[in-house]
C-alpha cells in the first residue's frame, strides 16, 4: 500500500506520526502571544416589523419534513436604494441574500431548492401575497420570499418567509436588523428558519469555522490561526503567523477560541477572546503539547502533553491551575472530546499496539475500547446530539467514519486518499474535516453530510487543515 506522506506533517491529527512530531516540534517553534487582529460582529437584532405586513407570525405545528422542492426567488425591495452592503444598491443585495439562502439549503441533502437566477422576481408587494399561480405552475412545494429595506439609520431590514405552495399558507416568518456588513447573517438566519421549519432539527448556517490557514514550503510552514463563516465567506487571518498556531476549538458558547501556539521550544495553550481580541494563556510547558478541548459547561479545558516519551491526557481549569492527569497507561493517549453532558471522553490511544478509539468517564476512570472493527482509528469527536462519534478510520487510506459511543454501526463517510479530523456542525447533521492532496500536499476544508452523498469544498484563500466548527451565533 502507498504511503502517505502528508501524514507527518499532521501535528493533531494522527498518533502514527506523533512520536515523530512529539520530539521535532520542540526544536522548531514555541509560542508567544499572537496579533490578534479580528473581533466578533455584533448579534443580530430582531425587529418590531407589524408595520408593512410584519414579521411576527408563528409557526405551524407540523414539523415533518421531506425531500421538498423549494423555490427561492431574489428577495424584493420597497425602493431601489444604494447600501454599503452591494455598490449595485437594494436589487442587487435582493439577488445575492436569495443566493445565500439557496446556496445554504442545497448543501444539507434534505432539500432541492431552486435558487434565484432561474426564477422570476416577485414584486414587493407580493413578499406577503404570493402569486400562487406563479410557484403552482412550476411545481414548486415551498417558497422562501424575502425583501431587503435600507432604513434612515444606515442599517438595513431584512425578512423571510415561508410558504406552503400547495396549501397557499404561510408557515413561518421573521425579520432582522442588521448593519450593512452584516447582510449575510442575515441570510444564514434565513435559511436556518426554514431548515428547522422543514426538518425540525436545530439550525447550524449562521455559525463559524475556525482553522489553520497553510502557506508555504512543506518544511517550513506558515500555520496561522482563521475563521470563517460556515460557507466559507468572510475569511479572516486571527493569528499574524510569528508563531506557530494548531488545533483550534469554539468554547460551548462561542465567545472564546483555545488553541496551541509554538515559539522558541515552549507550547503554550491560549485562549482568544472574539469580542475583545485578547488573549489569555492557560498553560504552558516546554513538553509537547496539543488537541485543546472544551468541557461543555465551558469550564474546562482537555489537552495532550508529552512527558518523558509518554503522551498522556490532561484537564486544567480555564483560568489556568494544575493540571490534572487523567491517563497513565504507557504510549500515546490523545484527547478527543466530551459527550454532550460532559460525563465521559472520547480518546484514542495505542496502548492496545495500534491506535484504537476508547471512552472514559470525566475524572478518567472506566476507561474501555470501543473500536474492534479492524484497521486503526484516530481523532474521534463526539456529535452534539450525543448518538455518534466521528473519527479517522486508517485501513490503507484514510477516510471519515462515524459510529455509535458502543463501537457499533461503524460505516464510511468519505471515501478519499486521506481524510482526516471531523469536527461536527452546531446541529450534528453535517461533518467537516480536511483532506489532503495526494500529489501535491495541498490541503483543504469539506464536509458530507449524514448521508455520506452530499460532500463539498469550502473554498478558502490559502491551504486549510484542523477545522473547528463553532456553536450557532448568538
Amino acid at each position: 500500500m502507498e504511503a502517505h506522506p502528508g501524514m507527518a506533517l499532521r501535528q493533531e491529527t494522527l498518533t502514527v506520526a506523533l512520536r515523530t512530531f512529539l520530539f521535532a516540534i520542540v526544536i522548531s517553534f514555541a509560542a508567544v502571544p499572537a496579533a490578534a487582529q479580528e473581533t466578533s460582529a455584533p448579534p443580530i437584532e430582531v425587529p418590531n416589523l407589524d408595520d408593512e405586513g410584519g414579521l411576527t407570525g408563528s409557526v405551524t405545528d407540523d414539523s415533518a419534513w421531506q425531500d421538498l422542492g423549494i423555490a427561492i426567488p431574489a428577495f424584493a425591495t420597497n425602493r431601489e436604494v444604494p447600501t454599503p452592503a452591494n455598490s449595485q444598491g437594494t436589487t442587487a443585495l435582493g439577488l445575492e441574500l436569495a443566493r445565500v439562502v439557496f446556496n445554504d439549503l442545497r448543501n444539507n441533502g434534505l432539500f432541492r431548492p431552486v435558487g434565484p437566477d432561474a426564477l422570476p422576481r416577485p414584486t414587493y408587494a407580493q413578499i406577503t401575497a404570493p402569486a400562487w399561480g406563479t410557484w403552482q405552475g412550476r411545481a414548486a412545494e415551498m417558497l422562501v420570499h424575502g425583501y431587503v429595506r435600507a432604513n434612515d439609520d444606515g442599517r438595513l431590514t431584512v425578512g423571510c418567509y415561508l410558504y406552503d405552495v400547495q396549501l397557499q399558507q404561510e408557515l413561518v416568518r421573521e425579520g432582522w436588523v442588521v448593519a450593512p456588513a452584516e447582510w449575510r447573517r442575515a441570510a444564514h438566519k434565513c435559511a436556518d428558519l426554514v431548515y428547522s421549519r422543514l426538518s425540525g432539527e436545530s439550525p447550524f448556517f449562521d455559525s463559524k469555522i475556525a482553522y489553520i490557514a497553510e502557506t508555504g514550503p512543506k518544511d517550513n510552514r506558515v500555520k496561522r490561526l482563521a475563521i470563517m463563516d460556515s460557507d466559507g465567506a468572510n475569511h479572516r487571518f486571527i493569528t499574524n503567523g510569528q508563531s506557530t498556531a494548531l488545533t483550534p476549538r469554539y468554547s460551548p458558547d462561542y465567545s472564546k477560541i483555545a488553541y496551541v501556539s509554538y515559539l522558541n521550544g515552549y507550547a503554550r495553550i491560549y485562549i482568544y477572546d472574539i469580542g475583545t481580541g485578547r488573549q489569555t494563556l492557560v498553560t504552558e510547558s516546554q513538553n509537547p503539547t496539543f488537541a485543546p478541548r472544551w468541557s461543555p459547561d465551558g469550564q474546562t479545558i482537555l489537552y495532550s502533553m508529552s512527558v518523558a516519551g509518554n503522551t498522556d491526557i490532561y484537564s486544567v481549569p480555564v483560568t489556568g491551575g494544575t493540571p490534572r492527569r487523567l491517563t497513565t497507561a504507557p504510549g500515546i493517549d490523545v484527547g478527543g472530546s466530551y459527550s454532550p453532558d460532559g460525563s465521559q471522553i472520547v480518546f484514542e490511544s495505542d496502548r492496545s499496539g495500534s491506535q484504537q478509539i476508547y471512552v472514559m468517564n470525566a475524572d478518567g476512570s472506566n476507561q474501555r475500547r470501543i473500536s474492534f472493527f479492524g484497521g486503526r482509528a484516530a481523532t474521534p469527536e463526539w456529535s452534539p446530539r450525543g448518538d455518534l462519534i466521528a473519527f479517522t478510520h486508517i485501513a490503507g487510506d484514510l477516510r471519515i467514519a462515524v459510529m455509535t459511543p458502543s463501537g457499533g454501526g461503524m460505516r464510511h463517510l468519505t471515501n478519499s486518499w486521506q481524510d482526516e479530523a471531523p469536527t461536527w456542525s452546531p446541529n450534528g447533521r453535517i461533518v467537516q474535516f480536511f483532506r489532503t492532496a495526494r500529489n501535491s500536499g495541498e490541503t483543504s476544508i469539506w464536509q458530507v453530510d449524514l448521508t455520506g452523498r452530499n460532500e463539498r469544498r469550502l473554498n478558502t484563500p490559502v491551504g486549510a487543515s484542523d477545522p473547528a466548527w463553532g456553536p450557532v451565533l448568538p
